[in-house]
């Protein structure tokens, strides 16, 4: 699929505030959301599918059923349990398997225009964050196409025991809503990011914390369960003043 590139305008505008920060910082913070607004696909819900459909960790029957009932009545907690199901597994081995995850769904729908800005936000010395409601595990493949690192990405985790298993225990923060504000800022030691971006109203409260640019994107289609959500965005991207951009 060919995805529409940015107008010259939001360019011209991103170039422009960028050398107004970097007057005053020369080491501001960007937060982006993953799925949805760097790749034009879910990679926490991929890997899932990918577990399920190979047999990896111990599941309940129908459990992909269970997940989205979960959803429906807590997301917090359906989130959440999308790491606990890797209790007793090295974290290791679930980074390889996020990995092939990623592998299987080659290539990865990356929106070109928000790989050309990480890299143009990376040149000049800005702290990128990827910022996600999904398991962290699951994206940090796909942010390392994009030229970041495992620890750019600030998403749903558990501990580790002593042996490098992965327990049950929730650590930090759900990156839900708030919860991705909160976390970008417990990273960044209170740092608000000058720029923001994100698809759905669940990276409403991330957009509103940019100090200097918000930029609100959409790939959904008016049959996709997303599109409700992301045209709000889109809408509160009208009212507010943000970049807003409709890749397809």
């Amino acid at each position: 699929m060919k995805y529409k590139d940015y107008s010259t305008d939001i360019w011209n505008r991103l170039n422009t505030t960028l050398d107004q920060v970097l007057k005053e910082d020369s080491s501001p913070v960007a937060a982006f959301d993953a799925d949805g607004t760097l790749w034009d696909i879910d990679l926490g819900e991929t890997f899932f599918h990918y577990q399920i459909d190979n047999k990896l960790v111990s599941l309940p029957p129908h459990p992909w059923e269970t997940y989205e009932s979960m959803k429906a009545e807590n997301p917090q907690k359906a989130y959440l349990w999308l790491a606990q199901i890797c209790r007793g597994v090295k974290l290791e081995q679930v980074h390889q398997w996020a990995v092939e995850a990623v592998k299987g769904q080659s290539p990865l729908p990356v929106f070109l225009e928000q790989k050309k800005l990480i890299d143009l936000f990376l040149s000049r010395g800005v702290q990128v964050y990827v910022v996600t409601a999904s398991v962290k595990w699951a994206v940090e493949p796909g942010a390392e196409i994009l030229g970041l690192k495992k620890d750019n990405v600030i998403g749903v985790e558990t501990r580790l025991d002593n042996s490098g298993e992965i327990t049950e225990l929730q650590k930090g923060l759900i990156t839900y809503r708030q919860g991705k504000v909160d976390a970008l800022l417990e990273k960044t030691k209170g740092k608000l990011p000058f720029f923001a971006s994100g698809n759905t109203m669940g990276d409403y409260h991330l957009l509103q914390t940019a100090t200097h640019l918000s930029l609100a994107v959409s790939a959904a289609s008016r049959d996709d369960k997303l599109f409700k959500t992301e045209y709000e965005l889109q809408q509160n991207a009208e009212k507010f003043g943000w970049l807003a951009h409709r890749f397809v």
